[in-house]
C-alpha cells in the first residue's frame, strides 16, 4: 500500500491538520482528549445515543475525521507511512487505543460492523501502526489506573 511520500502527500498533511486548528473541532479534540474516556460499549453509547448533544456531535466529529483521514491512506491517496507517525495522527491512535478494547461489543450494539474499521486498518495494516497502538494501549490503560484511584481517593 505504501509509495514513496510526496509533495502532494504533504500539502493534503497540511490542509488535514488545518482543519484540526477549526474552533469547534478543536473544543471536540480537547474533549476526546482530555474529557471523554469510556471504560465500556455502554460509556460510548451513553454518549452515542444522545442525538442533539454538544458531546454527541464532538464525539461523531473526531470519529468522523480520523475515519475519513484514514480512508485516504486506505484508498492510497495519501501516503500510509507519512500519515501513521505520531507527529501526524498520534492522536487518531488515542482515539482508537480508548474504544478497541471493547470496539467488538461496541459494535454488536449499535449494529455497525464497520464501526472505526478505516482507524483500525490504517493503524494495524503496518507493523509500525501495531507497535505504535501496543505503546498507546498501554499508555491509556495507564491513564484509565490513574483517573479511577483519583476517584477513588
Amino acid at each position: 500500500m505504501s509509495k514513496k511520500a510526496t509533495i502532494a502527500d504533504a500539502q493534503l498533511i497540511l490542509q488535514l491538520y488545518d482543519l484540526r486548528r477549526e474552533a469547534e473541532m478543536r473544543k471536540a479534540r480537547s474533549w476526546w482528549v482530555g474529557e471523554f474516556w469510556p471504560q465500556s460499549a455502554e460509556d460510548f453509547t451513553k454518549v452515542s445515543g444522545t442525538m442533539g448533544t454538544q458531546e454527541n456531535n464532538w464525539l461523531r466529529q473526531v470519529a468522523g475525521y480520523w475515519s475519513m483521514a484514514a480512508s485516504f491512506v486506505l484508498q492510497g491517496a495519501l501516503n500510509e507511512d507519512m500519515f501513521l507517525q505520531p507527529a501526524v495522527s498520534g492522536e487518531m491512535y488515542l482515539i482508537f487505543a480508548k474504544v478497541q478494547p471493547f470496539l467488538k461489543d461496541l459494535r454488536e450494539k449499535l449494529g455497525d460492523p464497520h464501526m472505526f474499521e478505516n482507524i483500525e486498518k490504517a493503524i494495524t495494516g503496518s507493523k509500525f501502526g501495531r507497535d505504535r497502538l501496543k505503546v498507546t494501549l498501554k499508555r491509556v490503560q495507564m491513564i484509565r489506573e490513574k483517573r479511577a484511584a483519583a476517584k477513588a481517593s
